[in-house]
């Protein structure tokens, strides 16, 4: 009797002890068994002594960092499925784990639910793949064993005249076809061949016949079955053969082909290579989630179908498909629960589509749907709208409800495009446009879309050069104390003086360079010119004024950031505590200790710590007592609202007392007017920065205008040019 099954083994690398205690505890209790390492090396070591099922990976590790640990597990071909669970962590290092082989990427701390549908949907795939592995090693050695066999004992040996009569029928007959073997004595070969391969057949017997005893023809024919209407596969070598004399008979001797001369034959079974063959073709043209067609099926069904318009008219249409923020369900219920969705919902639109149509699924949640045989473009948009429909009707998971929504671009012929590749580009573009309109809709391609998409691409390719090019400029935006108008800080705020477009905003280019990942170059460049104006402002004995940077997202989350952003500081000769990092509020709850790590790191060092547009996120106030900060900044949608009479809404007053509660300084964005500078100083607001007070102004301009007086500088009214009340 069998023994239960092993348990999986997982090998856990992570130099945080703490975390390895809690992460082990939770898989041991879900029946695995976990050993735990500090470092890349001890790891390689584990797994060189040993196997193991999964890796649960650091990537920030020292001795062995994740990345090299991943190098040498290919370079050693060491079979393990590995998933990296990682605080500090960067956008690049995870597409980097992804080519790698990593099946996924966790941020710590990860709760146990989301580590453990992972771990599940890892292990999982590797029993998969093993027994695929184990199929396709099976079948390997059984077609080795069915030739050896062959070569030794043929399958089914055959002896015909030269009218193609059987003479002989060995016994693998009944075996094979379910015929005794004298039941076919007497009978024509053409009996038993399908009636579609007669023919061939039929060539192949008359060219061995007169081949004379050199002849000899290799074919694969298909043959009835007796007691089915199944056919059987087999390869037939044939050729011709002389009978001994003791076997020749008189009618024999009055055939065409000599005294002693007949027609044998071997006919072998290829029934398994024929499935194996077509199991290959499936899974080289389907995708193994969904079973839909894939990218290279859905590319050959395209060319048929504009062949066949080309040649008889009408109208096709490309559909490109992507699920709505489907990465909040992988988030939320996990990859297995994201599988069997992206299975549910695949299924059902298979189910809708008319015959002819083909739903491919191109990786991820994105499908293509080719829609040939069209008459008129409003066919097109029906079969959106139900495709619309059919997506947001609610699918179950363990019992809840889910519903998904789709945003589809559509690209017509030959409205839109004639060529494969038009139209699968122009439906990318439509389904982009899509998107940024609000999703769970479709839009059909337009010139225009291509226009905008041609004049984005060169913006990107101009942004990517800024630098070098020396186009990129600081502007300063001033903050300032409101019971003394000094000047107490300096908001950094970016410019692109494009040699053709002008000088850009940062909302003409931000998000081009998030998408393009050039935001670590920008913030670069920032912090070495703030450092540069920064050292003319302590000569001037303005140390005190703050220069606040903006930090995006990408930069916030890069490994290191804290690190180098002091030590530019350093190298620059500066003090700290002369700047200020803004930070929005999503960044910093998206990995709470890593963000604490990094905040603690930057203010014990003297960096002041803002909370840019404060108010406007959906995150937890616990953070303003678990983290390092210094200054909330007001956003200016609270501060706009502020009339003529000069009320305050109950938010406002909210948070400038939670402000002094937690001693906390509040600027005020966006004061535009005297009664609004009045409203918000008789509230308790200190600092205030918008139009009221100046512009954004250059650096020597700013300097320019700056007058120094007695504890401090102020700014004179000709170099802040205000805002017109």
């Amino acid at each position: 009797m069998p023994g239960p099954e092993p348990r999986p083994r997982i090998l856990l690398a992570d130099d945080d002890a703490r975390l390895c205690a809690s992460v082990r505890a939770v898989l041991e209790l879900a029946g695995y068994t976990v050993d735990t390492v500090a470092d890349g090396r001890q790891a390689l070591i584990a797994l060189r002594r040993q196997s193991f099922d999964l890796l649960l990976l650091d990537i920030n590790m020292p001795v062995l960092t994740g990345q090299q640990l991943l190098d040498q597990l290919a370079g050693e071909a060491i079979d393990t499925s590995v998933i990296v669970l990682s605080g500090e962590s960067t956008f690049d290092q995870a597409t980097r784990a992804f080519r790698k082989g990593v099946v996924d990427f966790l941020a710590k701390p990860c709760p146990p639910p989301r580590l453990l549908d992972s771990v599940a949907a890892a292990l999982q795939r590797r029993l998969q793949r093993q027994e695929s592995l184990c199929l396709q090693r099976r079948l390997q050695r059984s077609e080795e064993l069915h030739r050896f066999l062959i070569n030794s004992v043929p399958d089914l040996f055959f002896l015909l005249d030269d009218r193609g009569i059987f003479l002989f029928v060995g016994d693998r007959a009944e075996g094979l076809l379910g015929w005794p073997a004298e039941a076919l004595l007497g009978r024509h070969f053409s009996s038993l061949v399908y009636a579609r391969d007669r023919k061939k057949a039929r060539h192949a017997f008359e060219q061995v016949r007169h081949g004379g005893l050199r002849s000899a023809r290799r074919l694969e024919l298909r043959l009835n079955m007796r007691a089915s209407a199944d056919v059987c596969h087999v390869e037939v070598q044939a050729g011709v053969t002389l009978l001994p004399p003791e076997a020749a008979t008189a009618e024999d001797a009055g055939s065409g082909i000599g005294a002693t001369s007949v027609i044998y034959g071997v006919a072998r079974d290829i029934g398994e290579r024929k499935q194996s063959q077509a199991l290959q073709r499936h899974h080289r043209y389907h995708d193994l989630l969904t079973q839909l067609p894939n990218g290279l099926l859905l590319d050959d069904r395209l060319e048929m179908a504009l062949s066949q318009v080309r040649r008889g008219g009408g109208r096709l249409a490309l559909m490109s498909l992507d699920l709505d923020r489907f990465k909040k369900v992988n988030d939320n219920l996990g990859r297995l629960a994201g599988d069997t969705l992206l299975q549910a919902v695949a299924l059902r639109l298979k189910k809708s589509l008319r015959e002819g149509d083909t739903l491919a699924r191109i990786g991820g949640d994105e499908f293509l749907l080719l829609l040939p045989g069209l008459v008129l473009a409003d066919e097109a948009v029906q079969i959106a709208e139900k495709v619309l429909a059919l997506a947001q009707q609610p699918l179950h998971y363990q019992q809840q409800a889910v519903r998904l929504t789709f945003s589809i671009g559509i690209a017509l012929y030959p409205d839109h495009g004639q060529t494969k590749q038009a139209l699968l580009r122009h439906a990318d573009l439509a389904l982009e446009r899509c998107k940024a309109r609000g999703r769970n809709s479709f839009c059909f391609y337009s010139a225009e879309l291509q226009r905008a998409g041609a004049a984005t691409l060169s913006l990107e390719n101009d942004l990517a050069q800024a630098v070098a090019r020396d186009q990129l400029r600081l502007h300063y935006q001033p903050q300032i104390a409101m019971e003394t108008g000094q000047l107490v800080g300096l908001e950094a705020l970016l410019r692109w003086q494009h040699p053709r477009l002008g000088l850009l905003a940062p909302a003409s280019f931000i998000v081009l360079a998030e998408e393009a990942h050039l935001m670590a170059d920008l913030g670069d460049w920032v912090l070495e010119q703030a450092c540069r104006d920064a050292a003319v402002l302590r000569q001037r004995d303005l140390e005190h004024v703050k220069i606040a940077i903006n930090v995006s997202p990408q930069q916030f989350q890069q490994a290191g950031f804290a690190r180098r952003m002091l030590a530019r500081i350093a190298a620059a000769g500066l003090s700290p505590r002369q700047f200020e990092v803004e930070i929005v509020e999503t960044s910093l709850m998206r990995d709470m200790k890593t963000t604490q790590n990094l905040l603690a790191t930057l203010a014990d060092a003297g960096v002041a710590i803002a909370v840019d547009d404060f108010g406007t996120g959906y995150s937890s106030l616990g953070y303003l007592q678990s983290l390092p900060l210094h200054t909330l900044k007001l956003d200016r949608c609270f501060v706009r609202p502020i009339s003529q009479s000069g009320s305050i809404s109950p938010i406002v007053r909210a948070v400038l007392a939670m402000a002094r509660g937690l001693e906390l300084d509040c600027v005020a964005e966006g004061v535009e007017s005297p009664i609004q500078h009045q409203a918000l100083r008789e509230a308790g607001c200190r600092i205030g920065q918008g139009y009221h007070y100046s512009r954004p102004l250059t650096f020597d301009v700013l300097l320019a205008g700056l007058r120094l007086q007695a504890g401090g500088a102020v700014l004179t009214p000709t170099s802040s040019h205000p805002h017109p009340n």
